[in-house]
């Protein structure tokens, strides 16, 4: 069965997507959650919704997808047992190895990991089901053919609709380095929203060159229905309520296979970044890069003339005053305008802006619209069975289920109790989502307004309550002992390993496809091949045709683990494994680790090992971009190997081409990380040169909170 599944920032938002038809929601909590600027929810907050989302089948997911600290696992672990001992439907972790712990201890939690966690191949699929985890939420730039492969190992989650991370996810730290804001704990600023400049003809000036037009995959749904994708997200726990009733409404009618052309309409006015792509599984298209416009371009309404200093729009639109609008000119964010009258063949538009002949409008505010999305309500339908009977209990049959008044019933002296009265009485809803219809027996009895009333109150508050239920685990937890001990040896990684001295040398190729001739090296330490983040099921070919050379793989991304034991190889697991905790590290199957980026010596410190090594020196990778930045113009491409991109600060970070059998980039920080010592030994990253001669110390002393 194919499920909608609608993001929910607040209470407001999940019963929009309830009311609009959502078959699940999910939404974050007060603690763990990769989106905390979102309202999120606290433990009573998380049962009523629960509650009101199960009256109504509507599942409820509850997301603690971020990276978790030494110090927060008890709480963690806490945390996860209450939101299920509340009655969420399942949790959703970016961390794969606490999720193996919390199915080993409490076996009947369902789990879904979270797209942080980078699945977009086979061996990710094969070790989410190994772990216990019940579905996988892909990520975004996983191939439509893999997606197949993977719907045949384990149940998967796809993005439909909504906003688009430039960069592959759980892999980006630019947030983090830039301005310590950390987007693996919910804390992302969205650089990747700012403009930069490019040094390659035609990206000289500036433009949003990461910022991602918004995710709508449209008809292409039934592609993915055809792949065996059974749950389809909805991206925007940060979007207003009228968004996710749209958005709900739009992909409900479209599986139904009815035609959209209004709810299409009601989509963009509701949220519009870049007039939509349909995403990287079906291959990057034209629209897929929002240089021009970063945020919420909304509907195009029509061509503003300018009549004696009023700004007129013609359109054929019904529109109504207050309406807001988006200005472009030339395709740019020119300003923006609120209707304020009618004339004859369109409407009036204030603007702060100095507006002209042809300038286009767009809606992005239909007050009309909204107030419509709004009014949707979905109400229970209850049927009621009330027996009130002199010398019995006052007995209620509310859907099957009984409820009972707390003292016997007496025959009434005087005026008795009458089905009327009965049926006013169980009309008041009590802010319940309730449509009554009552059935009155009774042989008149007398009961006080007080005593009914109070009745109705416990039956409806109940019914309610009684609708999430779910085993109740207990907690108890026994962490790892930190064992401290120095890691003597050192890794490099480089695009080249002659000459190099170090005990454990990474080849970072930057064209996978080429013969490296590694064993002619006179390199004569450990040797691994370098594994980027993502890798489609095509591209591992590659690796599996090269990966006799060397005595291991050090890999990016949580699929490494099953592909080094398939592969019968050694496993270094890369600093894209974000480990920062010791459970997760003990249960991190791996030859070699790599403790997160993101901590500071004194939190790795904690954590060392023998087998745990630390990013100390080099170039500091922030992204990794799945797609061409320069729009996929192929045929004009100059293929140069290293780029810069420039903020609007000047700060100049170095763009790196590197090839599988597609063209990738990585984004490297514009500072180089001053070389430091660390009892947990030494781990330098690829230098990509070109840098801007600035130094870091990163996060070797301020860390992430």
């Amino acid at each position: 069965m194919t499920e909608i599944l609608a993001p929910a920032g607040n209470g407001d938002c999940a019963k929009a997507a309830i009311n609009a038809g959502a078959d699940a929601v999910y939404l974050g909590l007060d603690k763990f959650s990769a989106r905390s600027s979102a309202e999120n929810f606290d433990s009573d907050k998380l049962a009523y919704i629960c509650r009101y989302a199960h009256l109504f089948g509507t599942k409820v997911y509850a997301a603690l997808n971020t990276v978790v600290k030494d110090s927060e696992i008890e709480d963690f672990i806490k945390t996860a047992l209450n939101a299920w001992n509340t009655g969420c439907d399942a949790l959703i972790l970016q961390d794969i190895f606490l999720g193996k712990f919390l199915k080993q201890n409490f076996p009947d939690i369902c789990l879904h990991l979270s797209t942080q966690a980078g699945t977009c191949n086979v061996y990710g699929a094969e070790l989410a089901k190994k772990y216990g985890f019940d579905r996988v939420i892909l990520a975004r730039e996983t191939k439509l053919s893999d997606i197949a492969e993977i719907s045949k190992i384990i149940e998967t989650e796809a993005f439909v609709q909504g906003a688009l991370c430039t960069c592959f996810s759980g892999q980006c730290y630019m947030s983090s380095f830039i301005g310590g804001n950390s987007g693996n704990r919910g804390k992302c600023k969205q650089p990747c929203r700012k403009k930069y400049s490019i040094d390659r003809v035609g990206f000289e000036e500036e433009a949003y060159r990461l910022s991602l037009s918004d995710l709508c995959v449209d008809r292409r749904i039934n592609e993915y229905l055809a792949s065996g994708v059974k749950s389809f997200k909805i991206e925007g726990r940060m979007r207003r309520p009228e968004y996710v009733s749209a958005s709900v409404s739009y992909y409900k009618k479209l599986l139904k296979g009815n035609s959209v052309n209004n709810e299409f309409s009601d989509l963009k006015r509701t949220f519009n970044r870049g007039n939509y792509t349909s995403g990287l599984a079906f291959g990057q298209d034209k629209s897929f890069i929002s240089s021009a416009v970063q945020g919420h371009i909304g509907e195009y309404a029509g061509i503003i003339k300018v009549d004696s200093s009023k700004y007129i729009l013609r359109t054929d639109k019904k529109l109504s005053a207050g309406d807001g609008f988006k200005i472009l000119r030339g395709g740019v964010e020119t300003g923006g305008a609120v209707l304020s009258g009618e004339v004859k063949g369109g409407y009036v538009l204030s603007s702060q802006s100095r507006l002209k002949n042809g300038d286009k409008a767009f809606i992005t505010t239909d007050r009309a619209l909204n107030e419509k999305l709004l009014s949707k309500k979905r109400l229970l339908n209850l049927n009621i069975e009330a027996r009130f009977f002199a010398g019995q209990l006052p007995e209620l049959n509310v859907n099957g289920k009984l409820f009972y008044g707390d003292k016997p019933l007496e025959s009434a002296a005087t005026r008795p109790l009458s089905q009327d009265d009965v049926i006013r009485c169980f009309e008041k809803v009590d802010g319940f989502p309730y449509r009554p219809v009552i059935n009155v027996e009774t042989d008149g009895v007398f009961m006080p307004v007080s005593e009914l009333n109070g009745l109705r109150r416990k039956a409806y508050s109940e019914y309610f309550a009684g609708n999430s239920t779910n085993v109740q685990y207990s907690f108890s937890l026994v962490i790892p002992e930190a064992v401290i001990k120095r890691n003597e040896k050192t890794a490099v990684i480089s695009t080249d390993l002659t000459g190099l001295k170090a005990d454990i040398g990474i080849l970072k190729p930057q064209d996978y496809s080429l013969d490296f001739k590694i064993a002619e090296s006179d390199f004569k330490g450990e040797k691994y091949l370098y594994i980027p983040p993502y890798l489609s099921n095509e591209g591992i070919k590659l690796i599996k045709n090269i990966i006799g050379s060397f005595d291991g793989i050090y890999c990016e991304a949580y699929y490494g683990i099953e592909l080094a034991n398939q592969l019968k190889t050694k496993l270094f697991a890369g600093t894209g494994f974000n480990l920062t905790n010791r459970l997760s590290l003990s249960l991190c199957e791996a030859d070699y680790k790599c403790l997160s980026k993101e901590l500071t010596i004194k939190e790795a410190d904690a954590l060392s090992d023998t087998k745990v090594f630390y990013l100390c020196e080099g170039d500091i990778k922030l992204m990794d971009l799945i797609y061409c930045p320069f729009e996929k113009k192929c045929k004009s491409c100059d293929r140069r190997e290293l780029y810069h991109l420039t903020d609007e600060n000047g700060r100049k970070f170095p763009l790196r081409r590197y090839k599988t059998e597609d063209c990738a980039f990585e984004v490297y920080n514009c500072a180089t990380l001053l070389p430091v010592s660390v009892s947990a030994g030494k781990l330098s990253d690829f230098t990509a040169g070109g840098n801007c001669g600035a130094v870091t110390r990163g996060h070797t002393i301020n860390g992430i909170y």
